[in-house]
């Protein structure tokens, strides 16, 4: 025990600030753990509490190694021109690495997206669940429109994806939830021409007026125009009628919740569909009545030979 301690406080020989820097790791992996629970036991808010532990764990971080550079300095004239080689050579071969960290910088400065945003980023829809100085961890939702998807709706597959942090340098990141938290929805039905589609337009507009959050999304609208300097928006449930050769194309556009939407969209079309049925309007599909006709000649009663 005597030895370990002297060799602790030994910081003349190599061996004894390898022992020593043994030690500033293991306490600052401790102190940590520690502070990061003592400085979270009274902060209620997941976010806050989230945020708090992460910075508490980077300080520590940021203090063992200043602690480290004053111990290891005075063998710093020695070691100066080897260490210099490596640092060029880490730099060359961790171009990744370091990418990854400036996108850590310009996500936490930029603000693109936080932890529990919805977001789009190389192909890969979900919320986050963290942001590292290297990856960025997304549940992953569904999508109608992607093959590979087997939930065809936004809603959790069940998968965590990391994505690296460059990737906000390189492609287009779309936050759903970070201003606005709703979304322009559409709801489209193919109305025969012979059917009242005069009708089936009241009855689709009826229904997306109910079930459309116009109020909650104009008032964000008016929060985000006192930030940005945005045109106003257009709220209002509205149908529009577009002929096409087959039918009439009947589009509803209302705003829904970001995480509602595939219930909300349910909802909506479940109403309009037995709507429809009530007033016997019918929705239109591709297909074709086929009546066949028959060629051959009716066949005509034959009286039997007499017999001799």
């Amino acid at each position: 025990m005597e030895r370990f301690l002297e060799a602790v406080w030994d910081s003349s020989s190599v061996s004894g600030r390898f022992v020593t820097s043994a030690v500033l790791v293991v306490l600052a992996v401790l102190i940590a753990v520690l502070a990061g629970r003592v400085a979270t036991m009274r902060v209620e808010d997941t976010s806050n509490r989230y945020y708090l532990r992460k910075a508490v764990h980077y300080l520590t971080v940021v203090a063992l190694l200043i602690t480290l550079a004053v111990l290891w300095r005075p063998f710093a004239g020695r070691i100066g021109v080897v260490l210099g080689l490596a640092a060029a050579g880490l730099a060359l071969a961790m171009q990744e690495v370091i990418g990854a960290f400036a996108g850590w910088i310009s996500i936490l400065t930029g603000r693109q997206f936080r932890v529990g945003d919805r977001i789009q980023m190389c192909g890969v829809r979900g919320d986050v669940l963290d942001i590292t100085p290297l990856r960025t961890r997304i549940l992953e939702s569904g999508s109608s429109s992607d093959p590979d998807s087997w939930i065809r709706g936004r809603q959790y597959t069940g998968r965590v994806v990391s994505l690296s942090n460059r990737f906000v340098f390189t492609a287009p990141v779309f936050n759903s939830s970070t201003v606005l938290d709703h979304l322009w929805e559409e709801l489209t039905l193919p109305i025969p021409y012979e059917a009242d589609w005069h009708l089936a337009e009241r009855i689709l507009c009826e229904e997306a007026r109910d079930i459309s959050s116009t109020a909650e999304a104009r008032r964000a609208i008016e929060q985000m125009r006192h930030r940005y300097p945005v045109a106003e928006a257009e709220v209002d449930v509205r149908v529009f009628v577009r002929a096409t050769p087959n039918w009439v194309e009947l589009s509803a556009r209302f705003v829904v919740p970001v995480r509602a939407a595939r219930q909300v969209k349910d909802q909506v079309t479940r109403r309009v569909l037995d709507r429809l049925a009530d007033n016997g309007i019918r929705v239109a599909s591709v297909t074709q009545d086929i009546t066949v006709h028959s060629s051959l000649p009716p066949r005509t009663a034959t009286a039997p030979a007499d017999r001799e």
